[in-house]
């Protein structure tokens, strides 16, 4: 398999006169091919057909796997919750004092569902050759506050910040090492997802969100791996500190204005956004959803460095009606 050449995929993206569409969506694919979330976030196999139906089906620039943020947390040990058609999520604490953090030790990578998420990561790589997939994971500060508890953990940065940096360093350590296997895969990048440092000023940001990501950054990144950061927790007060992360990509949520974030992100770099997933994807009607997407180009338009997208994993049962608008406005804005 010939790997491609990440910096100039995006720069042909950036030169090309057409926008293009990387929407986060994994679910309308599991639906396609009668499964259920479930199935489709413990079988690696179930997981891989629903993101290849979806390839076959939409003309995306590239294809994204499920944003599933309690991987890692289960690796490490964390209890969770697998509904049959939802999202799984993190039940309790998994450590409830700072002596926890310092007794925590780094997972293998055959725990929990990583086999399974590696498994499905392969196959998309090797069968879909057309467009770059992107593998998913979790930021470190958002990995921390689901093993720590997500506001003990903004506690603990002001009480005790070494003990809050010795736990990031564990959880970057982790996610470095499932990056180099997600890397090992074939696939062409990750999209590393951080929402909860969205909920820290641009310092905080920095210093135990995008500190960390930089480090994993600068071991896995090359020109045919790329690593796109996604924080759909950012509304406006923390674009820098994502910037300052070094990722190759910025993939924005649908709480911040995409027009202010593009003023940020350098024009050399891809800006992902951020049509939101569950009052325009799902809730929206067909007509709504045109005009959203429309309205959304038109804003964007003097922004080469502009990718379409939804503002996160699009959810279940979302209508199909709603994602044929979406790219039928893609297509209208094009052509014009």
């Amino acid at each position: 398999m010939s790997k491609r050449n990440m910096k100039e995929w995006a720069d042909g993206i950036i030169a090309q006169k057409d926008v293009v569409a990387i929407p986060v969506m994994t679910h309308p694919g599991i639906e396609m091919i009668g499964k259920t979330v479930k199935e489709a976030v413990t079988d690696g196999i179930v997981q891989y057909e629903a993101i290849k139906a979806l390839a076959d089906k939409y003309p995306t620039a590239a294809i994204t796997t499920i944003m599933d943020l309690t991987v890692e947390a289960e690796a490490f040990g964390a209890d969770i919750v697998f509904p049959e058609n939802e999202v799984p999520s993190v039940t309790g604490r998994l450590l409830n004092d700072e002596a926890a953090i310092d007794k925590l030790e780094l997972p293998a990578l055959n725990k929990g569902r990583i086999p399974q998420y590696l498994k499905a990561n392969m196959l998309a790589a090797k069968n879909i050759t057309d467009r770059p997939v992107f593998a998913g994971c979790i930021g470190p500060y958002s990995l921390a506050g689901r093993l720590y508890d997500m506001s003990e953990i903004m506690m603990l940065i002001y009480i005790n910040p070494e003990a809050a940096a010795q736990l990031l360093r564990k959880c970057s350590d982790f996610i470095l090492r499932y990056c180099m296997a997600l890397k090992a895969t074939g696939v062409a990048g990750v999209i590393m997802a951080e929402p909860a440092a969205g909920l820290l000023s641009n310092e905080d940001c920095q210093n135990y969100s995008s500190a960390y990501i930089k480090m994993i950054v600068d071991k896995v990144q090359d020109d045919n791996f790329m690593v796109v950061l996604h924080n759909c927790g950012n509304t406006g007060n923390c674009t820098e500190a994502m910037v300052e992360s070094g990722a190759g990509a910025f993939h924005f949520g649908n709480k911040i204005d995409m027009v202010e974030a593009l003023k940020v992100v350098p024009a050399d770099k891809l800006a992902m956004g951020n049509l939101d997933p569950v009052s325009l994807f799902k809730a929206a009607t067909e007509e709504e959803m045109y005009q959203a997407t429309m309205n959304l180009l038109e804003a964007t338009k003097n922004y080469p460095n502009f990718v379409l997208s939804s503002g996160c994993d699009t959810p279940p049962h979302t209508p199909f009606t709603n994602i044929d608008a979406f790219f039928r406005a893609l297509y209208d804005f094009n052509k014009g």
